[in-house]
């Protein structure tokens, strides 16, 4: 890939509308590929390894139980300086993204193979040992994807390349759960898994066709087991010697707490409606899909035309404002109309806040460390609403009720704005950008659209 791929439109992109151009250059299109192999493992341990269970009649309380796999993708961090910091021998010399890109994807296709073989009714045991296995592969390939993602990204394309990614992580998801039910109806489980298991394909054909990321940067000075070792310690050393550097983390940390609270709970307002499985799925699934891909797009254009901290500013209270829609649910009742109205905007918000924080958080790493970082901060982000949730959503609902639970929400994203807002004006949000925010093409901190043009530096 050339350093700084140019935005000058070839004569067939001259013909496509300005808004949907950039999505056409080769490292968002890249991106799209990337998206689509980190999200199937996704779904091998999730809907589609539930659906299994069930009809290989397995009990409801051990299928629940597998909701633990998914730990490895907030634990990643953990291991991820291995990424950074340790070069593999031989695969090494095609790139230290490239190498580790094909070893990863083979251990996911060996992971999926493995859980395909397993029998939950024979071996109820292998069988989670088996989806740990795809869990920790599957998460692991997501902290090569991303530190690719990234990097081959310029910063004025951090925007539309978060889209894609999420566009294909929804295609790849959603594409190997339709697949493992098509196959599985006609030849097996073991047949469905099989054939799921290629989607880790794209990702690995794309790093060898794009080649090593030109922004990549090994870090000088390492070598061996010192290379190793300095891996684990110096991303963080290097992050938090920023001017601004703590507040940034509380802002990662809390910025999705009212989010996440409201997320949980749709579900049981729904029944608590009385809206039926059909409307749910109409309306929920139906509506709110389409809505949040429609989101991601003119979240890709907000990035571009107003720059990152205002489009992350204006996604923040889109974000915030989609959980009153819900306290109006909840106050008017079962409403097919409110019901399209809080999912379909819900969802638009989502995708719109998807791809600009994405790229804001892609923007904090430095190039020496991507993965490391990047894995990092993916887990806080998380890691306290989550934690809110499960402790806190239910017994709130029962207490003050669903509309001034869902004000609740909305107060508890408050403190996320304002903080960002605040950084703003300090200049704290320029100052944290890592090299990935500014070296190549465009320049993360400028405040318009400036920032995403081929001659901004």
């Amino acid at each position: 890939m050339d350093r700084a791929e140019t935005t000058a439109p070839t004569d067939w992109r001259s013909r496509v509308p300005d808004g949907i151009r950039p999505y056409l250059e080769k490292a968002p299109l890249a991106a799209l590929f990337l998206g689509i192999s980190s999200g199937f493992p996704y779904a091998m341990i999730g809907a589609t390894l539930t659906t299994r269970l069930k009809q290989d009649g397995i009990d409801k309380s051990t299928i629940t139980a597998f909701t633990l796999v998914f730990l490895a993708y907030n634990l990643k961090w953990l291991w991820a300086w291995i990424v950074d910091g340790v070069k593999l021998p031989l695969l090494g010399r095609l790139g230290q993204r490239v190498s580790w890109m094909l070893v990863m994807g083979t251990l996911v296709i060996a992971a999926v193979v493995n859980l395909a073989l397993v029998d939950p009714a024979g071996d109820i045991r292998a069988v989670v040992i088996a989806a740990v296995l795809v869990g920790i592969a599957g998460a692991s390939f997501d902290i090569v994807i991303d530190a690719y993602r990234i990097e081959i990204l310029e910063p004025r394309q951090l925007g539309v390349g978060s889209g894609m990614t999420q566009y294909g992580w929804r295609i790849g998801s959603a594409g190997a759960g339709a697949l493992a039910l098509v196959v599985a109806a006609r030849s097996g489980w073991e047949a469905a898994y099989l054939a799921c298991a290629g989607l880790a394909l794209p990702a690995m054909l794309t790093a060898l066709l794009v080649g090593e990321p030109v922004r990549h940067h090994e870090p000088k000075g390492r070598q061996g087991v010192g290379r190793a070792v300095a891996a684990i310690w110096r991303p963080f050393v290097e992050f938090f010697t920023r001017r601004g550097a703590f507040l940034v983390l509380l802002f990662i940390l809390l910025h999705k707490i009212g989010d996440t609270l409201a997320n949980l709970t749709f579900r049981l307002l729904f029944d608590d409606l009385g809206f039926t499985n059909d409307e749910i799925a109409i309306y929920d699934v139906g509506i709110g899909f389409w809505a949040y891909l429609i989101g991601i797009f003119v979240g890709g254009v907000l990035y571009s035309k107003l720059g990152m901290k205002r489009s992350v500013l204006i996604s923040l209270i889109l974000m915030a404002v989609s959980n009153l829609t819900f306290a109006a649910l909840a106050q008017a009742g079962h409403s097919n109309w409110g019901m399209a109205g809080a999912i379909g905007f819900e969802n638009f918000a989502s995708g719109i806040g998807g791809v600009c924080v994405v790229a804001y958080f892609s923007a904090l790493c430095d190039l020496r460390f991507t993965a490391a970082q990047y894995a990092l901060i993916s887990a806080a982000a998380s890691v306290v609403g989550r934690v809110l949730t499960g402790t806190t959503a239910g017994s709130l609902i029962d207490a003050t009720g669903y509309v001034n639970f869902y004000l609740l929400t909305t107060l508890a994203a408050l403190p996320g704005i304002i903080l960002f807002w605040l950084m703003m004006r300090a200049g704290l949000i320029d100052s944290s950008i890592g090299t990935a925010g500014i070296e190549g093409e465009g320049d993360a901190r400028q405040d318009d659209g400036s920032a995403n043009t081929a001659d901004a530096r």
